[in-house]
């Protein structure tokens, strides 16, 4: 099914970077991100991510469907481009608001980013599981919002990291604070500073991934974690609660590291701008090939 949602208390969205299905016998919403030209997260998705949790909010996690009315019991955010799921940060705003130290245009991205990030968190302010699903790469604010939903559900193979630290800089729109969460401070800050590609299999060693699938199984296996969820769901959703209580995130955190963020994004030197410059070229020239895999620079390449 390729309906778009129909939102009885709320307006009905036109949405150009984001595709959605409602499967409705476990009440699961797919959105699935279409970001153009390149997989980043620029101004249009990140305004139609905002409308689409907001869509949900307003509706109070109602979905009317076929004339009849459904309570969303699941939401997920995948990717309908092969081979990634999101690369991150729009580079070349961040280039051009550093180069003009447009402090004001930095700070904006960076609220949208987080507005994101809260809403899953936070499952709209709905007693609903969120759900990621990773099938490719997810690089920076990519694995960021990967990591925003209760439950990270990936591939294999696919591929995971932040990147940020080649141009002397770090993710700073949810990464400390959900990936901390998770695996601690001590295995956050290394998987921060280090800028490695991780893959699903090796995240979920590490206890970062919650569900692996094999190759090409993705969604399957979203499907039968929905089942097997669906078979206790009231105690199973509670955990999910009391797991926010023992260790809430809130928006002012959020809000707070973004702008250590911002500042530190303007304080980046000409050569920490012409690696970032230099990433912002291998994602339009991957771009402009057909090839949206993520740039293939490792951190032991850098600019001189």
């Amino acid at each position: 099914m390729n309906a778009m949602v129909d939102f009885r208390s709320f307006p009905q969205p036109k949405f150009s970077q984001i595709n959605t299905r409602f499967d409705a016998e476990f009440g699961v919403l797919w959105g699935y991100m279409n970001p153009k030209p390149r997989p980043t997260f620029n101004s249009t998705l990140l305004n139609e991510a905002r409308a689409f949790a907001n869509g949900i909010s307003a509706a109070k996690g109602i979905e009317w469907h076929e004339g009849k009315e459904h309570r969303l019991n699941y939401v997920v955010e995948a990717s309908a481009i092969p081979g990634v799921y999101n690369l991150g940060g729009d580079l070349a705003l961040f280039r051009e608001s550093i180069s003009r130290q447009d402090h004001g245009m930095l700070l904006d991205y960076g609220r949208k980013c987080i507005d994101n990030v809260y809403a899953w968190a936070t499952s709209f302010g709905q007693s609903l599981t969120t759900i990621a699903l990773v099938q490719g790469d997810a690089l920076g604010g990519g694995f960021e919002s990967a990591l925003s939903a209760s439950v990270l559900v990936a591939e294999e193979s696919a591929r995971m990291g932040f990147p940020e630290i080649l141009f002397n800089l770090f993710p700073g729109m949810g990464a400390y604070s959900l990936l901390s969460r998770k695996v601690g401070r001590r295995m956050t800050e290394e998987m921060i500073t280090s800028g490695n590609m991780y893959t699903g299999r090796q995240l979920f060693d590490m206890g970062v991934v919650d569900v692996l699938a094999p190759d090409g199984e993705g969604e399957a296996a979203v499907c039968h974690f929905v089942r097997k969820h669906a078979r206790a769901a009231n105690g199973r959703r509670a955990i999910e609660m009391v797991g926010r209580e023992i260790e809430p995130l809130s928006y002012d955190e959020l809000l707070r590291v973004v702008t250590i963020w911002v500042d530190a994004a303007l304080r980046l030197t000409d050569r920490d701008l012409r690696m970032m410059e230099r990433l912002v070229r291998a994602q339009n020239r991957n771009a402009d090939a057909g090839d949206v895999t993520a740039p293939n620079i490792t951190p032991l390449q850098r600019v001189s």
